[in-house]
């Protein structure tokens, strides 16, 4: 009994930091953004999303008094806030990136508010709960949007390669420590993660970014010039 709460909190712990690595993996896509002095055809909506997903996790961490969630949270919404804010600073497209960030902040307070007027804790807990599913699913398939753009040049450059893989590892770690505690809101997303970062890892393979084409062409590379 004792060795198994001890992997437990140390899964708990692992997750928490290799999930706040996940989010700072957002600065690399950043500091590409801020050298090219562009954005690219790169979407912000990642960035705006993952602030979403933080928000709804960190009130479903405070109703299933599941305080790791909330600390890693805590710290992703601010990180995706920093993010979406260098976005806004250089993209060209201003006005549609303040429009998508208005209606993910009012979609935020709104479902937060809704959720706080439901008298049963149980009931309340399990509709954030299916929020916080559904938002999830959304930030692991929001680089998707590029997905035809990507198959129709064969270029995967507008993808976040960064932020993909340590999606990847980290609803892993996370789809265990649901199975354990026997938290289906935790290990839905995180299966569902698992399948769409691999899809988006594949495009990866079958058209890696013209940039870094050639022989001499690793993943590895990918990870830290992007």
């Amino acid at each position: 009994m004792h060795n198994a709460q001890g992997f437990i909190s140390l899964l708990e712990i692992t997750a928490v930091i290799t999930t706040i690595l996940q989010y700072l993996s957002g600065a690399l896509i950043c500091l590409k953004y801020v050298k090219k002095k562009s954005t690219g055809d790169s979407s912000g909506f990642p960035f705006i999303c993952g602030f979403l997903s933080c928000g709804y996790w960190i009130h479903y961490g405070f109703l299933s008094s599941e305080h790791s969630v909330v600390l890693v949270n805590i710290v992703g919404i601010c990180l995706f806030f920093i993010y979406t804010l260098i976005y806004y600073v250089i993209t060209v497209n201003k006005k549609s990136h303040v429009k998508q960030f208005l209606f993910i902040v009012m979609a935020l307070f709104g479902i937060i508010l809704y959720d706080n007027s439901l008298m049963d804790t149980q009931q309340s807990q399990k509709f954030m709960g299916i929020v916080c599913c559904i938002v999830t699913v959304c930030f692991f398939a929001a680089p998707l949007i590029n997905l035809l753009h990507v198959i129709r040049i064969k270029n995967s450059e507008s993808l976040p390669f960064p932020m993909i893989i340590m999606s990847f590892l980290v609803s892993i770690q996370w789809l265990v420590y649901g199975i354990i505690i026997s938290d289906t809101f935790i290990q839905l997303p995180n299966f569902l993660g698992c399948i769409l970062s691999m899809l988006q890892l594949c495009l990866f393979v079958c058209y890696p970014p013209k940039s870094f084409n050639g022989q001499g062409y690793k993943l590895v590379e990918q990870s830290v010039v992007f």
